[in-house]
């Protein structure tokens, strides 16, 4: 059952390479007495990913600090190598985005959004979606429902709910 808007995140444990060798962090500790976003997405450089998804929150970033959103942070079912690389390629890193790999689906399938695609070898992938969250609550959900599209859960279209 995918998480509503009201309930508290559940815990799990998120990963990062950092400067110093791997970084976890859990989500409540991500979270605690801050408001953030935390968007979701199938994979690290496949196509509506790069292309769409992560570009939106670049352009948006700003927009959103000036709105007291404290932090931006992309959760993909990817490994922390993977997720490292994708930052910089995409200009996430550079653009103080925050890239963390949730490579086991922990997260993902806590909160109702893993899904799995044999044919592409996606098992326990994310559907796309982003999140605004408060204190470790979620706020709103903007969930997509049809695959390879960003609309719902684009930079502009969560920034647009924030008036």
């Amino acid at each position: 059952m995918a998480i509503s808007q009201g309930d508290k995140l559940p815990d799990a444990v998120l990963r990062r390479m950092g400067d110093n060798g791997p970084e976890e962090i859990t989500i409540e500790a991500l979270t605690a007495g801050r408001k953030i976003i935390l968007f979701g997405l199938p994979g690290a450089f496949t196509p509506t990913c790069s292309s769409a998804h992560v570009p939106s929150f670049i352009r948006t970033r700003d927009a959103f600090l000036e709105k007291g959103i404290e932090e931006i942070i992309c959760v993909s079912v990817n490994d922390v190598h993977i997720m490292r690389q994708w930052g910089e390629v995409t200009g996430a890193t550079a653009a103080c985005l925050s890239m963390w790999a949730d490579p086991a689906s922990e997260f993902t399938t806590a909160i109702g959004m893993n899904f799995d695609v044999e044919v592409l070898g996606f098992y326990g992938r994310s559907s796309r979606y982003a999140m605004i969250v408060e204190d470790g609550v979620l706020i709103q959900l903007n969930r997509e429902t049809q695959g390879g599209t960003c609309d719902v859960s684009s930079g502009e279209t969560l920034l647009e709910s924030l008036g």
